[in-house]
């Protein structure tokens, strides 16, 4: 019996040592990339039917294979909660840190908290999120190109002039940024005679625009909070047989074109590009244990037919 009794205090022993071996899942793994130099980095994308966001995207797949890293890329398609479903897989499959550009910024705040508690880092691109530690945000001066938006159509057409503004995605850091500062120029020096939310969208640019145009027929000029929706916009005004100029805000290739075509006035022109360089950039310096400001911005320039051509 005594015999026996050892053989099961054995056996259980060893049932032990084995549970206590078992490895944990994939993403609770403790990070390895600030020490073995292996990174994967997972990027989230509010939407890739916007050419501002896919020459984003082309960014950090061209820095990141430059500098060895893996990207996995996901779409939200301007869905903030397939996004938060969208960022919880890329923690599942363990990636090393994490590249937001959010669809909304309150939204997202949950998925960023998520990425916090596993210490998993987070960067945001072009928006910023409302809550959560975020590492930085790498983004232009929206409010700033805001400003120089309104003070371009005040060159323009001279100080009290009718304009519209067409707002981006309501909640979207962008969206606050850009309107903020084209307010602070505009409701001086111009009269807003309509704002409305057309979500960044073209189509929707086009359909908000046509409304506003029966509504308001004497404006004199209109900005966009970006390019998709001043192409849109124009849309409706060639539609309605008039010539309104339009800044948009972005300086996508599409808007590029429409400017040297004579179309488009101008854009607040960003570089997506760039920006998604720098945030790999950034992400990579993180996990290596070094400090980044919270804030890195890029440069912005306005665009008009002649600097286009």
């Amino acid at each position: 019996m005594k015999k026996i009794n050892m053989l099961l205090a054995f056996a259980l022993t060893i049932l032990l040592l084995a549970g206590c071996s078992m490895q944990p899942p994939e993403w609770a793994k403790p990070k390895k990339a600030a020490t073995t130099g292996e990174m994967t980095i997972g990027l989230s994308i509010s939407t890739l039917n916007n050419p501002f966001f896919v020459s984003l995207k082309d960014g950090v797949a061209a820095e990141a294979q430059k500098l060895g890293i893996k990207v996995i890329v996901v779409d939200a398609q301007n869905d903030s909660a397939k996004q938060s479903n969208d960022v919880d897989d890329l923690l599942q499959q363990g990636v090393d840190a994490l590249l937001i550009n959010p669809t909304d910024s309150a939204a997202i705040s949950a998925a960023v908290q998520s990425a916090n508690n596993l210490d998993i880092p987070v960067i945001t691109l072009d928006r910023s999120a409302d809550k959560g530690e975020v590492k930085t945000l790498v983004a232009s001066d929206n409010a700033k190109g805001g400003r120089m938006a309104a003070e371009y159509l005040v060159k323009q057409l001279g100080k009290g002039a009718k304009v519209i503004e067409l707002q981006g995605v309501p909640g979207a850091s962008a969206t606050r940024e850009r309107g903020k500062g084209f307010h602070e120029v505009a409701d001086k020096e111009l009269d807003v005679i309509a704002s409305q939310a057309a979500d960044f969208d073209r189509t929707k640019g086009l359909t908000v625009m046509e409304n506003l145009l029966q509504a308001n027929p004497d404006v004199k000029g209109v900005f966009a909070h970006n390019d998709e929706m001043a192409l849109g916009a124009i849309e409706a005004i060639e539609s309605a047989g008039k010539d309104i100029p339009v800044v948009g805000f972005d300086g996508n290739e599409d808007a590029i074109n429409s400017i040297k075509q004579g179309k488009l006035t101008a854009t607040v022109a960003q570089q997506p590009e760039l920006i998604g360089q720098m945030a790999v950039d950034a992400a990579r310096d993180v996990l290596q244990g070094k400090t980044v400001e919270s804030s890195i911005p890029a440069p912005l320039k306005l665009v008009t037919k002649d600097s286009a051509e």
